[in-house]
């Protein structure tokens, strides 16, 4: 196995594989010889030990399903369950979104339901199935996320600007542009981000999806044993969290705060401590891992131990009289979006080789030098580069159509805006990926508003300005920010199908009809929130990352102060910090995040650092670590599913009042977290060999 896995690679070092006249595996469409590919021909039922570690040089990974052959993906059957839990969920996390400020995932509920309804319908092959379910559903989410993050901002300021005017038109295409976008220009970068890095990105969400996924293939076999494993660990995760966000029989954050002690310590130092106790968040933490788990809380600790106390010390009285929370959402927080958006130029810089060899590729592949003839294996098949060249100078050519006669109404003011969006939306697209890859999180609305200042900034020096220029803003933010969330939310795709051997192509192809059916549903249901409920005034949806936009945007546009020596701090703080070999960008997102929910990620890496070092036998410490990724990956499937429902059961007006005092609420919060952790702990090292 080991001479023919050497095979792989020339003289020259490169991987060897992709085509069938250097594999070996033969040409054709399906391009492999089973005699010389070394993967074999029975499919395996548990997704193999080196799933998520670095391969050796002469390793090979194998997926669930074949690398070469032929599988179910894209039937009837996948397509309209995808299209309708899109729909679905969409309309949900739209409004769950503006309702309570925050999009659920909907790739893992998503992946949950698709099991369980190819399970009760007895379907064969239903993996391939599953993945192409769960990639077109998935579109929600992402969608969802880039909209309402926005384009609301214009309906709250239309209420002080009667003038400033938005219709579904505007909504749908932005969305819709800026979904394509993401799409295209994400895929020239699948191959490094969901390949060439291995084992070097934990990839939390893409994890706990894959692992619902391959749940159902072990349920029937001598592997169900995972399945029940993944099934208990998500029931557990599920009705922890339901329990404390419906019922709130505990607290749902340990803080400081509570105590008169800690009151008081706020009060005079701004010092705070915090620390969800989710069962979600600490699942995340496990499989992120102990490293970047230390990097991204140091940075959060930075922000809240260091500058919150300096600015609420020696600040002036406005700021010294504010509480550290609102510290650092009006102050602190704009240092991590400066530095994000450092930490995204570094990114750039040193992605640089990448994105010339996928310009190049593409460059290459439009000339026709690259040999038509052969054809990938299917686990590596991409849409070829000379569509997605021809497809990204469509989408951007609709792009500045809609600029001028949709937005703008001005050629040179319009080329501008044109080239803004398609300047950040490509160059941060591999931004968006690392910071899914890394912490399951996408920074999108700190990139969107750093975008929103970038832009405006421009805008106004070329005469857009007012209320037009609000308009033309929050627009084209709209089509930036939902470029960086498909991208951020594809790459979590892509990883699931290559854990489990689908081909990518269909993934990327049925991608797009996902972003219509979805841009289409969410602009519906922004239009008519906005009549019911509207985003200002009493019992009004609270939309917070839109009030964030249009507070930034307002005194760009007409006139007023911009937070630039805060935003100048972040971007000096990242150089430094580059300088100094910190991981930035992780750093950067610590200090953006909420503290709340950068401790529990500390705590959670923490478990997996011991329990990956319980044993003196490193093939038991493997063993232990891998279950408690599985145990890990059901603690946030079933917190994302149980968040849904939590949700729901809110929005349906049912609210419980727990009469227990704040002081003892805590301590149970102590009590039951410890006892989450235990059960983590415990289950994961109950492996012996």
């Amino acid at each position: 196995m080991k001479q023919e896995k050497n095979k792989a690679k020339g003289a020259d070092g490169r991987e060897r594989g992709y085509d069938g006249r250097e594999s070996g595996y033969g040409a054709g469409e399906r391009g492999y010889d089973d005699r010389e590919s070394g993967y074999g021909d029975v499919d395996p039922v548990e997704l193999p030990e080196n799933a998520f570690r670095e391969l050796a040089e002469d390793e090979e990974y194998r997926p669930l399903m074949h690398p070469a052959h032929d599988y179910k993906e894209v039937t009837v059957y996948s397509v309209s369950m995808g299209l309708i839990l899109c729909v679905i969920f969409s309309a949900a996390a739209a409004y769950l979104g503006l309702k309570v400020g925050q999009v659920f995932e909907a790739a893992i509920p998503i992946a949950i339901i698709a099991v369980g309804l190819s399970g009760a319908l007895r379907k064969k092959d239903a993996l391939g199935q599953n993945v192409i379910i769960q990639s077109i559903g998935a579109c929600s989410g992402v969608i969802v996320a880039g909209a309402i993050f926005t384009l609301p901002a214009l309906y709250i300021l239309q209420d002080k600007y009667p003038e400033i005017t938005v219709n579904f038109f505007q909504i749908f295409l932005s969305s819709l542009l800026g979904g394509i976008l993401g799409i295209l220009f994400f895929i020239p970068f699948r191959k490094y981000f969901v390949k060439d890095m291995h084992g070097k990105y934990p990839f939390p969400e893409a994890t706990a999806t894959t692992q619902v996924l391959a749940s159902g293939q072990t349920a029937g076999a001598e592997g169900g044993s995972q399945a029940k494993t993944l099934v208990i660990a998500s029931l557990i995760g599920g009705i922890y969290d339901y329990v404390v966000e419906t019922f709130g029989f505990w607290a749902g954050t340990l803080n400081t705060t509570v105590s008169a002690w800690g009151e008081a310590l706020a009060a005079k130092t701004k010092l705070v401590m915090s620390c969800n106790t989710g069962a979600a968040v600490l699942g995340l933490g496990y499989i992120i891992g102990l490293r970047y788990a230390f990097i991204i809380c140091a940075g959060s600790l930075f922000v809240w131990w260091v500058i919150i106390p300096l600015m609420g010390t020696y600040g002036n009285a406005e700021i010294a009289a504010m509480a550290p929370q609102e510290i650092f959402s009006n102050y602190a927080r704009m240092i991590g979006i400066g530095g994000i958006a450092m930490a995204g130029v570094l990114g750039i810089i040193k992605s640089w080789g990448i994105i010339k060899q996928a310009v190049g590729l593409a460059g290459r592949e439009f000339k026709g030098s690259a040999d038509g003839e052969s054809k990938p294996m299917r686990w590596q098949w991409d849409i070829s580069m000379k569509h997605i060249v021809f497809f990204i100078a469509l989408a951007l050519v609709a792009v500045l159509i809609f600029f001028q006669f949709g937005v703008i109404h001005n050629w040179w003011q319009a080329i501008v805006a044109w080239v803004v969006v398609t300047f950040i939306a490509f160059l941060f697209t591999t931004v968006a990926a690392n910071a899914i890859a890394i912490v399951g999180s996408n920074p999108v609305s700190g990139m969107t508003l750093m975008t929103l200042i970038v832009a405006s900034a421009i805008f106004v020096g070329i005469g857009l300005k007012g209320s037009s220029g609000i308009v033309a803003s929050m627009v084209i933010g709209g089509v930036v920010c939902t470029a960086l969330s498909m991208a951020g939310g594809f790459v979590t795709d892509l990883k699931v199908g290559y854990w489990l051997g689908s081909t990518p192509r269909k993934q990327e192809q049925w991608k797009f009809l996902g972003t219509l059916v979805s841009a289409a549903t969410v602009g519906g249901v922004i239009l008519v929130l906005n009549q019911v409920y509207g985003f200002t005034g009493d019992n009004a949806l609270v939309a917070p990352q839109a009030n964030a936009m249009a507070k930034v945007i307002e005194p760009l546009m007409m006139g007023g102060d911009t937070p630039w020596i805060l935003y100048m701090t972040g971007v000096i703080l990242a150089l430094l910090l580059n300088w100094l070999g910190v991981p930035v960008l992780a750093f950067c997102l610590g200090m953006f995040i909420p503290l709340s929910l950068n401790i529990p990620l500390l705590v959670g890496g923490a478990v997996a650092y011991f329990v990956s070092h319980s044993s003196k036998d490193q093939a038991v410490n493997d063993l232990r670590r891998d279950r408690g990724t599985l145990i890990s990956s059901g603690l946030i499937a079933g917190g994302a599913l149980f968040g849904v429902f939590a949700a729901l059961t809110r929005f349906f007006g049912y609210e419980y009042v727990c009469g227990v005092s704040a002081g003892m609420l805590q301590v149970y919060g102590v009590i039951a977290y410890g006892l989450l952790i235990g059960y983590l702990w415990y289950d994961s090292c109950r492996v012996k060999k």
